[in-house]
């Protein structure tokens, strides 16, 4: 795995494209090599990972992109800080929303909502399976997006993608640990909700959501090696 400056070096081949030189940073926010604050030099980096400054800036705004780094106008990026405080408080706040808005769009949902839904979960098992971890996250925001919407409650919605914008770290955080562990989890809930949907069972749909949000949230907790009570306001 490449290093930063001063923790030595080590050559990706030059062919890697840009998801995979992402990957290798990544892991390296992961593992904590690059820290919360440290700045991500396109041109250093480049030559570290053996690569021209393209793809490297390609990396860098997925990273943006996926909440691992913040962009700042004429300074570059550094990675952003993320804690199990932060987790919490997110995933509390997703949970009320998210199981409101499923209650609101299982009463509302149409076959061509289910339609779409299962094209979305279908997109995000062949993500999945070719380890596109932005990929399958992108498609499992479009499945739900689709019931949200249903509850035609436009400012629930919005607050809710905005809130997946700021969960995008410890989503692909998850992710990534479910696709290392080959544990399907994470990936099961989809089908069964879509099941409840078109079966007219609301109640079920909701106790998915709720569900899905809890072990997402006990998976991350677990991750990130913090009791899960610490970070909580006093």
């Amino acid at each position: 795995m490449v290093t930063g400056p001063g923790r030595g070096s080590q050559n990706v081949n030059p062919t890697l494209v840009a998801d995979q030189v992402y990957e290798v940073l990544a892991q390296r926010i992961f593992d904590g090599e690059l820290a919360a604050g440290d700045r991500l030099p396109v041109r250093d980096l480049a030559e570290q990972v053996g690569t021209s400054v393209m793809p490297v800036r390609e990396a860098i705004r997925l990273l943006v992109k996926n909440g691992l780094a913040v962009a700042h106008p004429h300074r570059g990026a550094r990675v952003r800080e993320f804690t199990v405080h932060e987790l919490l408080n997110l995933y509390e706040v997703r949970a009320i929303l998210e199981v409101e808005a499923t209650r609101k769009g299982a009463a509302s949902v149409t076959g061509d909502d289910l339609d779409k839904m299962r094209g979305a979960c279908e997109r995000m098992y062949r993500a999945v399976v070719q380890g596109r971890v932005t990929d399958a996250l992108d498609e499992d925001e479009d499945l739900l997006r689709h019931l949200y919407r249903a509850g035609s409650n436009d400012v629930l919605v919005s607050t809710i993608d905005s809130l997946w914008i700021q969960c995008r770290p410890y989503k692909v955080i998850g992710a990534r640990v479910a696709l290392e562990a080959h544990d399907s989890s994470l990936w099961t809930p989809q089908p069964a909700l879509i099941d409840a949907l078109s079966a007219g069972d609301t109640e079920l749909a909701v106790t998915i959501t709720r569900d899905s949000l809890l072990s997402a949230r006990q998976r991350l907790v677990r991750q990130m090696r913090v009791p899960e009570d610490s970070g909580r306001p006093g």
